[in-house]
């Protein structure tokens, strides 16, 4: 339901437009006072680049930071990657992650930055605790905040916003009416605008998420997905049904699919019954590293990884840490 009224298909956003207007007004307010500096905001000595997005849900941006600190650590930088750790709850904050880290702790999408990178990733609820955290254990040339972009507490050094080139902006209004935290017009202060899928307009960088080898989550056996006929999928990521999809263009028969809500825990029992006669039951990374202590044999996961053209987003990006190095000389 919650799709069909951020998309424009339901007209049952109009009565939520007061609160949305709501939500509009201290946004705009909440980012006049960081700008004018009635709320005090913080500098980090190494740049800050952010990647985040206007809208609610999954559009990609954890697949860019993976990206972003895999090309960044290719070109002997030390990176680290900062995170709101939503869906965790540690005991204490700052949290450095560690391998004895779980998602419960950290939320899913900080762990599995951490396992496909090998970076340095802490979270926090305020991000300059994170920050400072990762500074106090590591050198670091640069911090990546995974989301955060209205998170003005943290001075960021470059900004990067992820579109989900399908959906877009949907009707095109604040939450709770429509899926934006911030309008459209956000777009022209940012420094890098990436779409993911669909059709990339002026200035956009065009991005895809690519991936063809299977991971068995309890053996870590690597297969093609052209090497699976049937399979029942889930997925617990912002948009579902672009994983299943995805799947089902692989040339995937899917006799089920069961989406769950974004950062969703699981239960064994309830993943079993969804392959009674022990079928694939294939997931997301992000889903994978939530199942890991219980995985069956017969589940899989498909790691994507992103595909875009690294020249006007890294090379500006490489530019602000060698600015920096000199500066500090």
């Amino acid at each position: 339901m919650i799709e069909r009224i951020w998309s424009g298909k339901s007209w049952l956003y109009i009565p939520l437009l007061p609160f949305s207007w709501l939500y509009g007004a201290i946004s705009i307010i909440r980012r006049f006072a960081y700008q004018k500096g009635w709320l005090s905001s913080w500098k980090s000595p190494v740049p800050v680049v952010v990647v985040g997005n206007l809208t609610a849900g999954g559009n990609g941006k954890t697949p860019v930071v993976i990206w972003l600190v895999e090309q960044l650590k290719q070109q002997g930088f030390h990176v680290g990657v900062v995170s709101r750790g939503y869906g965790g709850k540690s005991d204490q904050y700052p949290l450095v992650l560690s391998s004895d880290t779980t998602p419960a702790m950290a939320g899913d999408e900080p762990v599995l930055i951490y396992h496909r990178t090998g970076a340095p990733v802490a979270v926090a609820p305020n991000r300059r605790d994170a920050v400072s955290a990762l500074l106090a254990q590591y050198p670091l040339d640069i911090i990546i905040t995974d989301d955060g972009l209205q998170h003005y507490a943290l001075q960021r050094d470059y900004e990067i916003v992820v579109i989900d080139g399908q959906r877009r902006f949907g009707n095109g209004w604040w939450l709770p009416a429509g899926p934006m935290r911030e309008r459209e017009g956000r777009l022209n202060s940012v420094d890098a605008v990436i779409v993911n899928g669909g059709q990339n307009q002026h200035n956009e960088i065009a991005m895809s998420l690519e991936g063809d080898i299977a991971v068995n989550l309890k053996t870590g056996e690597k297969k093609p997905i052209s090497a699976f006929q049937h399979a029942v999928a889930i997925a617990g990521i912002g948009h579902p049904p672009r994983f299943f999809n995805s799947l089902r263009e692989k040339g995937l028969d899917l006799s089920n699919t069961k989406a769950f809500s974004d950062h969703s825990a699981y239960l064994l029992e309830e993943l079993k019954q969804l392959t009674p006669n022990h079928e694939i039951l294939m997931m997301t990374e992000k889903d994978a590293v939530k199942c890991q202590q219980f995985a069956q044999d017969n589940w899989w996961y498909l790691p994507v990884s992103a595909t875009l053209n690294n020249q006007f987003v890294l090379n500006p990006i490489t530019d602000l840490i060698y600015s920096s190095k000199k500066t500090c000389i």
